[in-house]
């Protein structure tokens, strides 16, 4: 047997040309175009062939008789058994131009040239999308009933099959593979297509939220999924059997599932959350049609969805499908592969295939630089309170990933310090004095940096001073309060507010504010520090709004306790578990990478849910942890008194500890 096939290197051509070759004396013409000409040898050593038996034919499918050469014309005349044409545009997401050029005019163009060289039979690989959005059950012997196909891709795969039907001189077969997924065997794919666009919404889901958590699904239309390898089996048995002119087959699941059962049977594949509750998504149908399309033009909403479309990575048109209409009959491709042991699989049995491949070797991320380095090489880092604890240790890991890493702090003794401990690790930092508290001093400091180094790509927020001291103990230390907000809040603003005007020219920059987990669960004796982390994580909030068209984005990262010398006063401590400064400083690497709009443990996440949801509660859990740990010495206004090094603690208070360790922070 001789063939002719175009699509050979495409998804299921290049696997569909292996399994002709499998046939005793097989050879099979390919159709390549110039430009791809580098690839034969490659695609011949896949097959397992000689040029022999897989040889190329040089053309263009928008050529008229396919621009081939009068030799490889001649050569082909007459001698073609069987032409396969698979070569199509399969991408919702495509231009109408490029799908109308690929196909319609490039089928119009290949059935010229299969009647030119008195070919065979001729086989085209049309799709279930010529049906349109047909509502019910469509048949493998209807054609014109086809509803909706205004759509480009539904448009021109129906006008495809419309010239074979109509204008094809050979005896023809007609083929609509379902929505064609990697294989049953392998999950091997070639692409992200169809469902593929949502596995990275489930892999978020089963990053946020244990695999046991209840979840809410759509029910919707009716998805029909086949792996490639049912595809290619089928079409190699059903093309070699008599009396299939004229006929079309669906090449789809005899069962098919609605999108909700899809999205369940991949998400348990994932091991993330199962869903245990289905919406038909048919009832946001009653929101009049004029309502949302209002909605839609409005600017907020529109750049909302696409951003959140884009994160997701996400086609616009795919919401469109999530009612699909269409169920399919297939009863002429079950009689015809009766007997040959060929059958679609069941995607319960195959799924996990599918998400072990895509996650290995076509997650988007696969391909993103995470890395520090990636992130942060070659651009100026300025780090406040950078001489000790979190901000020495993130100056560190900034400075290893090549970094201009510039760090300030009060001491010109303890910056010496700092920056003789980088030399001794082969790296750098340029040192600053400042008291940013002081507002004359801080604005020559901005101005200093402006001038040494142009802009600040990475401003990381960290000077900062903490008083453990209960309300009850302050109410004659309103100074507290006041120097507290000083630098917590006002000298951050200061040094903000000076680089933002750089960042703004140049449309870039990344600010890091190092807030608390005080802020989100309201810790009792923190007061004066809350507040003024408060107040930092407020405006915040407020500029980042502001600036989020501008390329200039923020991240608070509500930081729990850090082993630091800001705590070391406060003996208590000792018995806490903490975070060491390199952990913390993890933090505030994933900060600059990943530029999420905050950084939270599931420890401050729990509290700030049960505030919202239970205010009351969470102010008697606070209060009761309040009043099982003790005031110190200090804070109580009794210097000089040595407080011991590990406090005696109540038995509720130990088992309080031992619930906030691990994971939890």
């Amino acid at each position: 047997m001789h063939y002719l096939v175009t699509g050979a290197t495409g998804f299921i051509g290049k696997r569909l040309v292996k399994k002709l070759l499998e046939r005793p004396g097989a050879v099979v013409y390919f159709l390549i175009r110039p430009a791809s000409q580098a690839k034969v040898e490659h695609l011949q050593q896949g097959w397992g062939v000689s040029a022999e038996r897989a040889v190329p034919v040089l053309g263009d499918l928008t050529l008229p008789t396919l621009g081939v050469s009068g030799d490889d014309l001649h050569q082909l005349q007459g001698t073609i058994d069987h032409v396969f044409h698979l070569a199509a545009v399969y991408d919702l997401m495509a231009d109408e131009a490029s799908q109308t050029a690929a196909n319609i005019e490039g089928t119009r163009n290949m059935l010229a040239f299969a009647s030119d060289i008195k070919a065979g039979h001729f086989h085209h690989v049309s799709s279930i999308a010529a049906a349109g959005l047909y509502e019910g059950v469509f048949r493998e012997d209807m054609f014109e009933e086809a509803e909706h196909v205004e759509h480009p891709y539904f448009k021109t795969k129906h006008e495809g099959e419309k010239l074979v039907r109509e204008t094809c001189t050979q005896p023809w077969t007609v083929y609509r593979p379902a929505m064609v997924v990697g294989s049953s065997l392998t999950g091997e794919t070639d692409k992200i297509d169809g469902p593929y666009y949502v596995f990275k919404l489930i892999q978020r889901l089963r990053k946020w939220l244990p695999p046991w958590m209840p979840m809410i699904g759509l029910e919707g239309g009716r998805l029909n999924l086949v792996p490639v390898d049912f595809v290619v089996d089928a079409l190699d048995a059903i093309s070699h059997q008599n009396g299939i002119d004229k006929k079309c087959f669906h090449l789809v699941d005899p069962h098919g599932y609605r999108v909700g059962e899809v999205l369940d049977i991949i998400s348990q594949a994932a091991h993330a959350p199962k869903m245990n509750l289905f919406i038909n998504a048919a009832l946001f149908g009653f929101i009049p049609r004029a309502i949302t399309q209002g909605l839609m033009a409005l600017t907020p909403v529109q750049r909302a969805r696409n951003a959140l479309l884009k994160d997701l990575g996400l086609p616009p048109d795919l919401l469109k499908f999530v009612n699909y209409p269409t169920r399919f009959d297939c009863r002429e491709t079950l009689l015809a592969l009766k007997g040959t042991g060929i059958a679609c699989p069941n995607l319960k049995d195959y799924a996990w295939r599918l998400w072990d491949y895509w996650e290995r070797h076509l997650d988007p991320d696969l391909h993103i630089d995470r890395s520090l380095r990636g992130a942060v090489g070659g651009k100026v880092v300025l780090v406040t309170g950078g001489s000790s604890g979190i901000g020495l240790a993130s100056a560190h890991k900034f400075a290893e990933s090549g970094a201009i890493t510039l760090i300030c702090g009060r001491h010109a003794d303890k910056l010496d310090a700092a920056c003789a401990q980088a030399q001794a690790k082969g790296v750098r930092f340029i040192p600053y004095t400042v008291d940013m508290a002081d507002p004359l001093d801080c604005e020559r400091f901005v101005k200093q940096v402006i001038t040494d180094h142009g802009q600040v790509d990475f401003l990381i927020n960290n000077a900062g001073r903490s008083i453990r001291r209960a309300i009850e103990s302050s109410f004659d230390r309103f100074h507290d309060f006041e120097r507290t907000m000083q630098l917590n809040y006002f000298g951050s603003l200061r040094v903000t507010l000076g680089l933002l005007p750089g960042m703004a020219a140049q449309k870039s920059g990344h600010v890091v504010n190092i807030s608390s987990i005080g802020v989100l669960t309201n810790a009792p004796r923190f007061s004066a520090y809350v507040a003024s982390k408060a107040a930092l994580d407020a405006w915040t909030r407020c500029a980042a709004s502001e600036f989020a068209d501008q390329g200039i984005s923020f991240t608070t990262i509500s930081m729990p306790l850090v082993r630091t010398p800001m705590i070391v006063p406060t003996q208590l401590y000792n018995s806490v578990p903490t975070l060491s400064p390199e952990e913390a400083a993890d933090l505030v690497a994933q900060a600059c990478i990943f530029k999420p709009v905050r950084l939270a443990t599931r420890l401050g996440v729990a509290g700030e849910l049960l505030n919202a949801a239970a205010p009351r509660l969470a102010q008697i859990i606070m209060n009761t942890s309040f009043r099982l740990f003790p005031e110190t010495s200090a804070s109580r206004g009794l210097k000089g008194v040595d407080e011991p090094a590990k406090p005696a603690l109540s038995a509720e208070a130990v088992a309080l500890q031992q619930m906030m360790r691990g994971i939890h922070f």
